[in-house]
């Protein structure tokens, strides 16, 4: 049955390249947008995903990390004197306004973090270091800031509220969701630049438990606690989900990649099932002459099957390759593609399904076609 299958479908050569073509448009749409919608939330949370501990205190009703609002410091106090605690550390986090020796400005997220620690803290350091934040006016900027800053080295000063600063170091990986470049610097300086972290107030706690808690169990005692009251306490998960949550529903961002990557699904499946299909009538009478030799619907129905397949896997793999030879494109673009393992089967799944679909209108023609038509002329 695959001899005859494979018959089938290079008989007309054109044909089949133009299914090709169409099955491997599909495939890098779909791996383009659920990509590209992969790298989007994680970026979202990246900083939460890389700063070590077990749980995470924030403003109440705070609806992601972008947003989150300062509330008072003696709340870190309280955390650290429990005895299931082995640390806590504070991150402050605002927004600045930053203007660049260009004269240009640009906002900016400015993040503080204890340099003792490096709790909430850049995690791969490309030039410069962290302690070079110590006793002055400084900042680390990560390399993808450089495209929409400009050309900036160790050394150079920027303001940032009209507070001049010198760049001490950058770092790799810290892609922000909003585009806006992060600046990490120590807790001191990015109260100092704030307009609203005051010295009595913090933006975030991260707290890691000692071996053996369950940081669940312990979420749902701070949350009952009244020393937190007017705070909101989750675990690392629970944050970086809801972090990821806002900007996938609230913002639109999932409907839209969801949108796209179902109109690539309904182009592929139209495109294999014209073809498909209309090799099945133009093979009618072979059909119906299996059928009269005997054979069974289900040996039928198996070989238009595999001419989808074999056509849904010829073009994942031609857009596997395309999608793989074009992610350092969507790098130069300020795009992060995250492609993890799941994903390919995921890709390949939606890419046989919609070849199995396709091929349900040919089956219904062939199996309903009469051995007769084999003695018509």
């Amino acid at each position: 049955m695959y001899r005859l299958a494979w018959k089938n479908l290079w008989y007309d050569k054109v044909r089949t390249l133009i299914t090709l073509v169409g099955v491997t448009f599909a495939v890098v749409l779909m791996f383009a947008q659920l990509g590209a919608y992969l790298g989007f939330v994680s970026s979202a949370s990246i900083l939460i995903d890389h700063t070590p501990g077990d749980i995470w205190i924030t403003s109440e009703h705070a609806i992601n990390f972008d947003s989150a609002r300062p509330f008072p410091i003696r709340k870190l106090s309280k955390v650290r004197s429990l005895p299931e605690v082995e640390w806590a550390e504070e991150i402050v986090m605002s927004w600045g306004l930053m203007k660049l020796p260009s004269g240009a400005t640009e906002s900016v997220q400015v993040i503080g973090f204890n340099l003792d620690t490096g709790v909430g803290g850049p995690w791969e350091m490309v030039e410069g270091s962290v302690q070079d934040l110590r006793g002055q006016a400084g900042i680390i900027l990560d390399l993808s800031s450089l495209r929409r800053l400009g050309p900036l080295r160790v050394g150079d000063e920027v303001e940032i509220f009209w507070q001049k600063t010198r760049i001490v170091g950058f770092s790799r990986g810290v892609k922000s969701f909003t585009t806006y470049p992060i600046a990490f610097t120590s807790l001191r300086m990015a109260r100092h630049y704030s307009r609203i972290v005051t010295p009595d107030t913090t933006t975030f706690v991260v707290v890691k438990l000692k071996s053996g808690q369950d940081p669940k169990v312990f979420v749902r005692r701070l949350r009952a606690w009244p020393e937190l009251r007017g705070v909101d306490v989750y675990t690392k998960s629970e944050w970086s989900w809801k972090t990821r949550r806002y900007w996938s529903i609230q913002t639109g961002l999932g409907l839209g990649i969801g949108v796209t990557v179902l109109l690539g699904f309904l182009v592929g499946t139209a495109i294999v099932g014209q073809t498909i299909y209309a090799s099945t009538m133009e093979h009618l009478r072979e059909y119906g002459t299996l059928k009269a030799m005997g054979t069974t619907n289900r040996e039928l129905a198996q070989v238009i099957l595999l001419q989808g397949w074999t056509s849904g896997l010829l073009g994942y793999l031609a857009g596997l390759l395309i999608t793989l030879l074009t992610v350092p494109l969507y790098e130069r673009l300020q795009l992060w593609l995250l492609i993890p393992s799941e994903l390919y089967f995921i890709v390949i799944g939606l890419t046989m399904t919609m070849c199995t679909l396709s091929s349900l209108v040919a089956i219904r023609k062939a199996l309903r076609v009469d051995p007769v038509v084999v003695f018509r002329f």
